[in-house]
C-alpha cells in the first residue's frame, strides 16, 4: 500500500514525512528503508501482534507496513506543469490514496505561501489542480473512445459516461464524488482511467501543540472536519512538529509523552490505522517460535489467496487453513488449550479470512 502525502509549501508536509521516516518499522525484515529519496516505510500498529510476540517470544516479529511517498511540492498551475507540477502529477498517480496535509495553525515565523492561514482555500487549491489534470485525461479518453466507436459501437457508451464526467469536473467537482451519480458498471469503467481526483483522501489537519491536545477547540480544524464530512472523508488531527519529536522516543517514553498531552495515541498511529480502513484492508496473523507476523490483505479475501501472500506455493497447493480468532486464543491462553476446547477450526477454499484471524496453512505442492 502506497500513500502520497500532498500539501502546499510550508503546511508541514515534509515535517510529517520526516516523522514517518524516523518512526520506520522496527523489525528485522522491515527496518526503515528509503526506497527512493522520498519514500519511507512505517509499521502498522497492531496490539494483537504485540501480544502474540509476548506469548511466543519469536526470533523476529514482523508487522504489516505502509509506504508513504513525499510528493513534490504543489503550487497553483501544477496541472499545467508549473513548479514541479509534472513530477507531482506523475508521483501521485502511482499511489493508492492521498494524505492531504492542511495547515491549521498560525505562526508568523512560518510564512504561508498564500500569506495567511485558510484551510478551505488551501484544500480548494490542491483539489482544483487535481481536477484540472483529470479534465485533460478525460478529454483524451473521450477522443480515444470516439475513434474506437467508428469500428465498434459499444464504445459510444464510454463516450457518454466520460462526457458526463467531464461536465462534472468542469463544475470543479472531483471524479470521486461523481461515482455516486452512476451505476456500478459505469463506476468500474471510470475506475480504469487512473484519475487523480478519484483517489480516496484522508485529511491530516496539522495543528500546533496546544491545538493537537484539543482539536475541536480550533476553528481551523473544525473547518477541515466539516469539509471532510461533506465528502465522506476522514480527518486526522496531527502535530507534525510533535510527531517528529515522538518518533525519536522509545515506546515507553512515547507513551508517557502522549499521556502528558492527554491523547491516547500519536497522530501518525491514527493516520496509519485510518489509511488501512480507507483502503478496505485487514490483517491476519501467523505465529510461532521463528516469527510472529501480520499479513495485509483486502477485506473479503478467501483463504487460498490469503495464503498466496506468504508464498505462491501456499496458494497453488492449498489444502486447508487451521484458524482461530485472536480473541479466542487470548481467552484460552495457548494454542494447546484452544485445541482442547475445539476452537481451532479447519476451513476450506471458500473461507473468507477475517481481521485478526490467526492461521496455519496446510498445503502440498
Amino acid at each position: 500500500m502506497k500513500l502520497g502525502i500532498v500539501g502546499l509549501p510550508n503546511v508541514g508536509k515534509s515535517t510529517l514525512f520526516n516523522a514517518i521516516t524516523n518512526a520506520g518499522a522496527e523489525s528485522a525484515n522491515y527496518p526503515f528503508c528509503t526506497i527512493d529519496p522520498n519514500v519511507g516505510v512505517v509499521a502498522v500498529p497492531d496490539y494483537r501482534l504485540d501480544k502474540l510476540s509476548e506469548m511466543y517470544h519469536p526470533k523476529k516479529t514482523t508487522p504489516a507496513v505502509i509506504e508513504f511517498v513525499d510528493i513534490a511540492g504543489l503550487v497553483k498551475g501544477a496541472s499545467r506543469g508549473e513548479g514541479l507540477g509534472n513530477k507531482f502529477l506523475a508521483n501521485i498517480r502511482q499511489t493508492d490514496a492521498i494524505v492531504h496535509v492542511v495547515r491549521c495553525f498560525d505562526d508568523e515565523n512560518v510564512i504561508h505561501v498564500e500569506g495567511s492561514t485558510d484551510p478551505i482555500r488551501d484544500m480548494d487549491t490542491i483539489d482544483l489542480e487535481l481536477i484540472l489534470a483529470d479534465a485533460e485525461m478525460v478529454d483524451r479518453r473521450i477522443d480515444k473512445a470516439q475513434k474506437a466507436a467508428k469500428g465498434d459501437k459499444k464504445f459510444l457508451h464510454e463516450v457518454e459516461v466520460f462526457s458526463g464526467l467531464k461536465n462534472w469536473l468542469n463544475d470543479g467537482k472531483s471524479a470521486r464524488s461523481y461515482l455516486s451519480q452512476v451505476d456500478e458498471d459505469d463506476a468500474a469503467l471510470i475506475a480504469t482511467s487512473e484519475l487523480l481526483s478519484l483517489k480516496p483522501v484522508i485529511y491530516a489537519a496539522n495543528l500546533d501543540e496546544d491545538g493537537f491536545s484539543d482539536p475541536e477547540g480550533v476553528a481551523y480544524y473544525r473547518q477541515v472536519a466539516e469539509r471532510a464530512a461533506s465528502e465522506g472523508a476522514q480527518v486526522i488531527p496531527v502535530c507534525a512538529k510533535l510527531e517528529a519529536e515522538i518518533a525519536q522516543l522509545e515506546p515507553e517514553e512515547k507513551k508517557m509523552f502522549l499521556d502528558d498531552l492527554g491523547v491516547p495515541e500519536s497522530g501518525l498511529d491514527r493516520l496509519v490505522k485510518a489509511s488501512y480502513t480507507l483502503l478496505g484492508l485487514i490483517s491476519y496473523l501467523t505465529s510461532g517460535e521463528d516469527e510472529c507476523r501480520a499479513w495485509t490483505i483486502t477485506k473479503g479475501t478467501k483463504a487460498p489467496q490469503a495464503a498466496g501472500k506468504i508464498h505462491s506455493d501456499f496458494e497453488r497447493g492449498f489444502i486447508r487453513a487451521e484458524v482461530i480468532s485472536y480473541d479466542d486464543l487470548m481467552a484460552c491462553g495457548s494454542m494447546a488449550a484452544a485445541r482442547e476446547k475445539g476452537l481451532i477450526r479447519s476451513e476450506g477454499k471458500e473461507y473468507v479470512v477475517q481481521d485478526g484471524d490467526i492461521i496455519l496453512f496446510r498445503f502440498n505442492v
